[in-house]
């Protein structure tokens, strides 16, 4: 089977195109760096995504603070991370990588703060 992948690692984009067999790679075309070969090895054996989204902020100068993964999760996850980035609400202050969940579902990432939002007094 040929798959076609567009690598999102690096600028350049490189149309990848690969020959496989259930999950093994006979083949990798179009890959300009290193980086587009190991991108489509892991989209086809073990995908992974990062999360960026925002939670409620109590008595903050903004109503939302942005937060993100500090790791990549297994693509299959991405919907269970939500759920419990859903359950958070947070008393501003808020200061920028401030641990919001450690260890989300066990994972090993935690989900941080990418946004500082001061207490309103």
């Amino acid at each position: 089977m040929i798959k076609k992948y567009t690598c999102i690692v690096c600028p350049n984009g490189c149309e990848i195109e690969v020959s496989i067999e259930g999950t093994t790679i006979l083949k990798i075309d179009g890959a300009v760096c290193s980086k587009g070969k190991e991108y489509v090895k892991q989209e086809i054996i073990n995908p992974q995504r990062n999360i960026a989204t925002s939670v409620y902020v109590d008595r903050g100068d903004l109503p939302l603070a942005s937060v993100r993964l500090s790791k990549t999760i297994p693509k299959d996850r991405i919907f269970d991370v939500m759920n419990e980035i859903k359950k958070v609400k947070l008393i501003a202050p808020v200061k920028m990588k401030q641990v919001v969940i450690e260890n989300v579902l066990n994972l090993g990432s935690n989900v941080i703060a990418t946004k500082i939002i001061n207490r309103i007094v």
